[in-house]
Order: structure tokens, then C-alpha cells, then sequence
């Protein structure tokens, strides 16, 4: 059998690098790189605020190539959409077979991802698709996935969460109310260390501000 020729959505979170661990060990695709889109004005992952240095070097540790998709601030949906149907007809161009996504439960952007790539020829997958989000979050710290809140919503959560490691002390302090792995935008991650790196990424944590109703911390 032919292993499809594969490019994964990088959020540079904890999510993508569980879907990161499953592609690798998957004998049907041949995964060739990582895309991600990145704030043009502040050269930040798109809603991560994950430094453009940060982004490369996970890439680096990984060993994949990366494609930056730089999205203008504000980016609104039309330009999303004109940049995002020039970067499938590249990787058209490039004989891509499949992209895959980290996505977990949200069927609306599911679907939105589907329809993106109707009529391309280019097969969207879904590794973590339907896993339970408590299980799930349990395997991530348990396989040594280490990652770092990097943005909350605190209409959903506490700022007291903004910077925490994800770990099983903050899965013991997160409410009721919350998914373990963030999945309805509570808050997203930056992994510094992963199975699947050559090795860890040093950081440090800088200052935590809010921006357009957000919290996020800097990681540097």
C-alpha cells in the first residue's frame, strides 16, 4: 500500500503534537511537513501568540519542514479564505495526497475543514477525531508531551490558569465547566518537549497581558 503524502496542521499546541505521535506511526501516510498560520503584524502563531522563533524551532526538533502561512491582523474571512485556497493550490502543485488536523469534537469546524477541501483532491484526516477529551488529556501527560498555557478566554476560565504547565495538577484545578483539553477555546498550549522532538526547547516565561479579550502569556 502507498503511504499518502501528508502535511499537518500545526497549532504549535499539545493537540497537534498528540496528532504528531499518531501520523508517525501510521504506515499509510508519509508525512512530509507542517503548516501553520502566523500573525503577519506580530509574527505570532494565529491565536497560540506562539513566537515566529519558537514555531521554526519546534519544527527543527521535529525534523519536518515548515510551511508559514502569515494571515493579516485583523484578518477577516474572506482574506482568510483567499490565502488559504493559494496555499492548497501550492500543495496541489506539490502532489500533497492528505492534511491532517488535531481537531477533537467540534463538528462545525470539522465540517469547515471538509469543505475547504472539496474538490481538491486533497483528502482532510482527522487522527484524534473522537477520543475523549479526559482520556485523552491523561495520555498527553502521560506519553511526556510537555506543554504550557499560552492564551485563556476568561469568559471562560480563570486568569489565574494563564502560563500553568499542562499537567495533572492542572487537570485536578480545572472546573466542571471546562474541557480538560481546552477544546472549546478555553485556553491553547505551546509544547516545549515532546516523544517525538530530538529534544526539549528552552524557554522561559515572560509577561502575561490581555489583548482583544484574551489573556496570554509569552513564552521566550
Amino acid at each position: 500500500m502507498n503511504s499518502k503524502r501528508t502535511l499537518l496542521s500545526w497549532s504549535s499546541g499539545k493537540d497537534s503534537a498528540y496528532a504528531l505521535r499518531l501520523l508517525l506511526k501510521d504506515p499509510s501516510i508519509n508525512l512530509l511537513g507542517l503548516f501553520t498560520t502566523v500573525n503577519q503584524e506580530f509574527e505570532r502563531v494565529a491565536m497560540h501568540a506562539v513566537r515566529l522563533r519558537l514555531l521554526k524551532e519546534q519544527a527543527r526538533q521535529i525534523g519536518l519542514p515548515i510551511h508559514i502561512i502569515e494571515i493579516p491582523y485583523p484578518c477577516s474571512n474572506s482574506d482568510y479564505e483567499r490565502i488559504m485556497t493559494k496555499f492548497i493550490a501550492k500543495i496541489q502543485a506539490d502532489d500533497i495526497q492528505s492534511v491532517a488536523f488535531g481537531d477533537l469534537y467540534l463538528e462545525d469546524i470539522r465540517d469547515y475543514r471538509i469543505a475547504q477541501m472539496q474538490d481538491t483532491g486533497i483528502e482532510p484526516i482527522f487522527p484524534c477525531w473522537g477520543i475523549n477529551t479526559t482520556e485523552l488529556s491523561k495520555m498527553i501527560i502521560d506519553i511526556g508531551i510537555k506543554a504550557n498555557i499560552t492564551c485563556i478566554d476568561p469568559k471562560q476560565i480563570s486568569v489565574n490558569f494563564a502560563g500553568h504547565a499542562f499537567n495533572q495538577n492542572l487537570l485536578e484545578s480545572l472546573p466542571d465547566t471546562v474541557d480538560p483539553c481546552g477544546e472549546n477555546g478555553e485556553f491553547h498550549t505551546f509544547v516545549y518537549d515532546s516523544p517525538d522532538f530530538k529534544g526539549p526547547i528552552d524557554i522561559t516565561q515572560g509577561e502575561t497581558v490581555e489583548r482583544d479579550g484574551f489573556v496570554f502569556t509569552d513564552w521566550q
